[in-house]
């Protein structure tokens, strides 16, 4: 009888010991189940997982090339630290908590927060503190991830996590985001970076911005535009893009942090961008004129994006707004246009800056009609919000 509950103990530890066995089998060789559990893993786990045996490195790379939906980080206020910007603190977190592996980052940032004595970017400080955002912002993310920083004076955002809210414009206060894009069959996205000295046909050929028929969109960001000859500087980019089929569209900003420019000289002007091509690349845009200045006009103008049936999966919206705008703008009514966004496309994240300048045009293509200007002086504006939808597959 005292052996009972000896030989009881035994029994359990045998089976436990044959769950475990089981478990281990079906763990080791069960490829359905392995590639089940592990869509449920963070990418940044995923990747140190896929070191465990064979089996799982294969799932792994089936996991990655399944997770090709977009994603985002973005953030509203001053970080805890003070040292940093809100953004890269938040993303020190988030970015452990992704599903795909980035390839392409686009991140904007307020110029008030970026100019700051944290960052000494001031003209009379020449180094990055050990805090820039360019710095932290690349160690984040993958090597081989390409990362474009743009700093302008107001910032508009969706808000990220599960339950992501309706967008938001900020045209004052620290705020922030980071678009994040992975490898997506049939698009390639290429990032670009010109100022006075490295600015040629070659360099725009070698972009994919000339003589590229895949083609689709590109997005434009021209920083320091208000020095000497930035204005035709500005004005040759734009040339040879608007003789393209390519939707074009962006904004003149207050500079850009990532890449480093490190051609330019301090203070120098120059363009960054990202050109998307590919035949899943969709894009389209309207612009919304001076002469909307109120609400219901906002929508209505924005309800012409409708008529390019672009769809809602892997769809972003980017809404480039002049500083003018906005609350201003709008008797003191605050978030008009990205209101006015949220409700003809309710399902569709909406991130961009309030700029000194905007670049784009209506142009939206409905079966086989286009309806765009191709004039590079009708592609520049004031006091406008160019709103554009871009369709990645």
């Amino acid at each position: 009888m005292d052996e009972s509950p000896d030989y009881s103990a035994a029994s359990e530890d045998s089976k436990a010991a044959s769950e475990d066995t089981k478990a281990g089998y079906v763990l080791s060789n069960v490829a359905e189940v392995v590639e089940r559990i592990l869509t449920f893993v963070p990418t940044k786990s995923l990747l140190r997982l896929a070191s465990v045996c064979r089996l799982w490195r294969v799932c792994a790379r089936r996991v990655l090339r399944t997770q090709q939906r977009i994603s985002w980080v973005s953030v509203r206020g001053p970080s805890n630290s003070g040292e940093t910007h809100s953004l890269c603190s938040l993303l020190t977190e988030e970015v452990e908590k992704v599903f795909l592996l980035p390839r392409t980052v686009l991140a904007m940032v307020d110029c008030e927060a970026f100019n700051g004595q944290a960052y000494c970017f001031r003209q009379n400080k020449a180094k990055k503190s050990r805090h820039s955002p360019d710095a932290e912002l690349n160690l984040l993310f993958p090597r081989g991830c390409d990362v474009m920083g743009i700093s302008a004076p107001g910032i508009v955002l969706t808000p990220s996590g599960p339950s992501s809210g309706a967008p938001q414009e900020y045209q004052e206060g620290e705020a922030g985001f980071a678009v994040m894009f992975p490898s997506i069959e049939g698009v390639t996205i290429k990032p670009f970076h010109f100022c006075k000295k490295s600015f040629s046909p070659t360099a725009l050929k070698e972009a994919g911005l000339v003589e590229n028929p895949e083609l689709r969109v590109v997005l434009l960001f021209v920083y320091a535009a208000y020095k000497s000859g930035g204005a035709r500087f500005l004005g040759q980019i734009l040339e040879p893009l608007a003789k393209s089929k390519a939707l074009i569209a962006g904004g003149l900003v207050e500079s850009a942090f990532s890449p480093t420019t490190e051609c330019c000289s301090q203070g120098a002007y120059g363009v960054v961008g990202l050109a998307l091509s590919g035949p899943k690349v969709q894009g389209a845009s309207v612009l919304l004129d001076q002469d909307v200045t109120n609400a219901k006009a906002a929508e209505e103008t924005i309800k012409r994006l409708q008529a390019a049936k672009i769809p809602n999966k892997n769809t972003l919206g980017f809404m480039f707004a002049c500083v003018g705008r906005g609350q201003n703008y709008y008797n003191n009514q605050a978030n008009v246009e990205a209101d006015a966004f949220r409700k003809v496309f309710p399902n569709t994240p909406l991130f961009g800056l309030f700029g000194n300048g905007e670049i784009g045009c209506d142009r939206i293509v409905k079966e086989d009609y286009t309806l765009c200007d191709t004039d590079t002086d009708s592609m520049q504006h004031e006091y406008t919000t160019v709103m554009t939808l871009v369709h990645l597959g």
